[in-house]
């Protein structure tokens, strides 16, 4: 069964490298709705898998927004200031 990420591995990440695992997932996304378009899909598991990845992100994205969650980094520049 495919594991997908898991919400702590998301803390660790900084703003630019969040986005980035966004854009991976999004293309692998729609790499695999084409696949299944095509009938060549074999793991349909996976695209629930990616999908509740992709909601992942833009939860912490939000939370971070609205300071729930502090991005990796912020807490030393909040200590300093």
């Amino acid at each position: 069964m495919a594991q997908g990420i898991k919400a702590h591995e998301l803390d660790e990440l900084n703003s630019v490298d969040l986005e980035a695992r966004l854009r991976e997932c999004k293309e692998e996304l729609f790499n695999l709705r084409f696949q299944a378009a095509t009938g060549q899909l074999e793991s349909h598991g996976r695209l629930n898998t990616v999908k509740k990845d992709i909601a992942r992100i833009y939860t912490v994205v939000r939370e971070r927004e609205l300071g729930i969650r502090t991005a990796p980094g912020s807490e030393k520049e909040e200590a300093s200031a």
